[in-house]
């Protein structure tokens, strides 16, 4: 499936420590899409900065261990991103999270006529790519970005016209509320908007009118913290295979259930020896 697309995840990356289990595990939405849909039969890559530290070999390691590109990727001195979780019965809490080195990273010249060479481009709220989405979107192919449940009007309005697929996590609404949100998103200019509801399932809308609904599929739940990327992952390939708007939702809500199997965002978990947890105390 999809061996012939090309996908680059752009931005964000932590390390995702399970407190009690006292296991870490990479991840960040723009390195579990590219690592899911090298999975999913895609070539991809992952463009970002980790720490020069455990964190960041995690990542790096984990990364070219799926057989994703990461030769661009910045090494900076100091820390990697992490995100504290706990969880209850294979659902996730997060506790606290620190950007570590992330916030250091700024696109290059040479990253944009890297990001030409890719039929689709991901990246999420949690890059701070704000100010170059504009250039961003004018060198990709396609290009996607996932809201996650950080969205509001003034979002909406400064990211949906650049973008091909929009996503965003609205569980807490109702279904009406949410068709009106795809609606205004696609009011706002983007190609293609889409709503998870975690255990509700997912709605999807674009520019040739219209709602779609999708379920969620039947899974054993392990862990829920990558579903939402597998979601992302496979609707995002599906799109990319030109198929319609339906069965992208159903390819996404079914490799979600997939992704629920496993441990982490796309598993290559370590023991956790506490580092970074001073981060997690100081967390409200």
């Amino acid at each position: 499936m999809a061996s012939h697309h090309r996908i680059l995840g752009i931005g964000d990356n932590t390390v995702d420590t399970y407190v009690s289990a006292r296991v870490q595990y990479p991840g960040g939405n723009a390195v579990n899409v590219a690592a899911l849909a090298r999975r999913l039969g895609a070539r991809s890559a992952y463009l970002g900065c980790v720490g020069e530290d455990a964190g960041g070999r995690l990542v790096l390691d984990a990364l070219r261990a799926e057989d994703v590109d990461v030769s661009r990727v910045r090494v900076r001195p100091g820390e990697n991103a992490r995100a504290f979780v706990s969880h209850d019965r294979g659902d996730r809490r997060f506790l606290g999270s620190h950007p570590g080195v992330r916030a250091q990273y700024r696109l290059s010249d040479a990253d944009f006529d890297y990001v030409a060479g890719f039929d689709l481009v991901h990246t999420s709220v949690y890059s701070d790519l704000g100010p170059e989405l504009p250039r961003l979107a004018a060198a990709a192919r396609q290009l996607s970005f996932d809201c996650s449940d950080r969205w509001d009007d003034a979002l909406l309005g400064q990211v949906a016209g650049a973008m091909d697929v929009l996503f965003l996590s609205a569980a807490h609404l109702r279904e009406e509320d949410c068709r009106a949100l795809l609606e205004r998103c696609i009011g706002h200019g983007a190609r293609c908007a889409v709503a998870t509801r975690g255990a509700a399932g997912a709605l999807a809308a674009d520019a040739g009118g219209g709602v779609h609904r999708q379920d969620v599929f039947p899974a054993e739940v392990v862990d829920t913290l990558g579903a939402g990327d597998g979601f992302i992952t496979a609707f995002l390939l599906a799109r990319l295979d030109g198929r319609p708007l339906p069965d992208c939702l159903q390819a996404g809500a079914r490799f979600a259930a997939q992704v629920c199997g496993w441990q982490g965002g796309f598993g290559h978990g370590r023991p956790w020896d506490g580092d970074g947890g001073h981060h997690l105390e100081r967390a409200p």
